[in-house]
């Protein structure tokens, strides 16, 4: 690793929990577009299923300092490079991790929200029309 390595890690993290997000809301999305007959239940399924995802991504991010680095899909992504110490690569992926997954599940909690607020807007109107 060379002396950027808080920079690879953290590169090395938003591409493996990027990923694992990206199929999740890919997941997500074909659950909705297989309700989209049902509006509100498509945005309500959607809420409650992104929520579900944000709940798994603290999850992680609280488990993440203490799971053993080699056992992490950013170690595969470095190279499992054997120049850093144990200790330092421990704290700089487990760091970088919980970090990230944080930052994720932010942002999946806010679309939840949205999908919350869409299916209400729906609901509302729908119940003025015809």
């Amino acid at each position: 690793m060379t002396d950027d390595a808080p920079g690879e890690v953290r590169r090395a993290a938003e591409i493996s929990v990027g990923r694992a997000v990206g199929f999740g809301a890919l997941a997500i999305g074909c659950v909705v577009l297989g309700l989209a007959a049902f509006p509100v239940l498509a945005l309500r399924s959607g809420a409650a299923l992104t929520m579900l995802m944000a709940a798994i991504l603290l999850l992680k991010a609280l488990q993440a300092p203490a799971k053993p680095f080699k056992r992490t899909e950013v170690w595969l992504i470095l190279g499992r490079p054997e120049r850093i110490a144990p200790a330092r690569a421990q704290r700089l992926i487990g760091t970088a991790l919980r970090d990230v997954l944080q930052r994720y599940a932010g942002w999946s909690a806010a679309a939840a929200v949205l999908f919350w607020l869409a299916s209400l807007a729906w609901r509302l109107l729908d119940a003025g029309g015809p």
